[in-house]
């Protein structure tokens, strides 16, 4: 699971649901005495079944689903649903059914009134998560990535990525360069001055300038990442708040790597955000 790809209408959902399960422990009704399903006096939701199944543990179970959902890197179905969805209509039906309880009720309590609101709210950052785009921003914002080094350039502490093995790179030791009397006891530095025999070897062309650097970025929602071959089964899911690889660039598409080495391409990169 990843946290990091939960959304602001993620953590809306988190907040209402444990306001919820509190009020699940408040009064129902006001009234000095009670009657029907709201006895014996004083009465919470935890002291009847019908109200605390079909308002209080629905809408918690239901949240629940959604935040999961969510949190796990491929989608999960219950009897033919996706595990989101399954979990919206938790909590749908939370709603519904708390509105009724209170139209129902002669003098509504603390609890009832602060289900109806909970449960509202639940089912309404639910519904309105995928379609609103404030909701749809990530709840932890990503950490700000560092700039990939050049290929073969040394990274702090003396591995990285694209470096093999890290260590110093060392120079000629145990005497000088060739053609030069040696000194015993010294080593030439890399990069250091070369004599003039050394100097007078070609250079290396430089690279094309049109060739693809690699780049960090993070997707603003979660999009799945495709096979290289083409197949349309997606092999992963980026999420957002997470930052990955550039790492080659096919027309409009990117070729990404993820945390754990996989490649594939994303087809969709409008919006990213680039490190």
């Amino acid at each position: 699971m990843n946290i990091r790809s939960l959304t602001r209408g993620d953590g809306v959902v988190i907040g209402a649901a444990v306001l919820l399960f509190i009020a699940s422990f408040l009064d129902l009704t006001s009234l000095p005495d009670c009657s029907g399903a709201f006895c014996p006096e004083s009465a919470n939701a935890w002291d009847g079944v019908s109200i605390l199944m079909t308002v209080y543990l629905a809408g918690v179970i239901g949240a629940a689903l959604v935040v999961v959902a969510r949190a796990l890197p491929q989608p999960r179905k219950v009897a033919g649903l996706d595990l989101g969805q399954f979990g919206i209509s938790f909590t749908v039906f939370a709603a519904w059914a708390a509105f009724w309880w209170i139209i129902d009720a002669e003098d509504a309590g603390a609890g009832l009134i602060l289900g109806l609101i909970a449960a509202l709210v639940i089912a309404g950052a639910a519904v309105a998560t995928p379609l609103v785009p404030a909701l749809k921003a990530g709840l932890i914002p990503a950490p700000s990535p560092q700039a990939p080094a050049p290929y073969g350039a040394q990274q702090p502490g003396g591995t990285g990525y694209g470096y093999p093995g890290g260590g110093q790179q060392q120079g000629w030791a145990g005497g000088g360069q060739p053609g030069q009397p040696g000194q015993p006891g010294q080593q030439q530095p890399f990069g250091g001055q070369q004599p003039q025999a050394q100097q007078a070897q070609p250079q290396q062309p430089a690279p094309a300038g049109g060739e693809f650097a690699p780049f960090w970025f993070a997707v603003p929602v979660a999009r799945p990442l495709f096979p290289e071959d083409g197949s349309p089964t997606p092999i992963a899911e980026l999420a957002p708040g997470t930052w990955y690889l550039a790492v080659d660039q096919r027309g409009p598409a990117l070729v990404a790597q993820t945390q754990d080495g996989r490649r594939g391409v994303l087809q969709d990169t409008t919006g990213i955000q680039r490190g």
